[in-house]
């Protein structure tokens, strides 16, 4: 049992103290988990790309914006077409993209080629989703890197020039 030691003219007596119930939440350890949280889904999300893995060639274009998940064909290194993670022979991805054009006129699709690959098999590729009614068509690739600029050489000192003599 808590109490105050109290004196008086009645000489001494304890008290009993109230206990008043703690009414704000503590959001330190909520903070703390939320961070974590974040960290994690930064370090994954890179890693949850869907698709085949190639090898992008580097761009210094900025990234498109839109609504809708675009379709993505997928050429990689070793000439093999995908439309999202299924192998399709080129008259195979034709059909395909005419049932999903009939159903989707609008939808757009990105082309993903290894930087290794033919430009001849990246132009049949694009030739046939263009034939298919495809108009928005985009080509992806990496973000580059941007190339941190060396500083300038500093400039040659003068040499000192000998004062007149009188």
């Amino acid at each position: 049992m808590a109490g105050v030691l109290q004196t008086g003219a009645s000489g001494t007596r304890f008290r009993r103290r109230r206990f008043v119930p703690i009414s704000e939440i503590n959001v330190t350890p909520l903070v703390d988990v939320m961070l974590v949280l974040l960290v994690i889904f930064m370090i994954t999300a890179p890693l949850l790309q869907v698709g085949v893995p190639v090898d992008l060639p580097k761009t210094s274009a900025q990234q498109v914006g839109g609504k809708d998940e675009p379709l993505v064909v997928t050429v990689n290194a070793k000439d093999e077409v995908f439309l999202g993670e299924t192998k399709f022979e080129l008259k195979e991805l034709s059909e395909k993209l005419k049932a999903v054009h009939e159903q989707k006129p609008d939808q757009r699709v990105f082309i993903r080629g290894d930087k290794s690959v033919n430009y001849g098999k990246m132009m049949e590729v694009m030739g046939v989703v263009i034939e298919t009614g495809f108009r928005q068509l985009g080509l992806l690739g990496e973000q580059a890197q941007p190339v941190p600029a060396t500083p300038a050489a500093p400039a040659p000192r003068a040499a000192p020039q000998p004062t007149p003599r009188r």
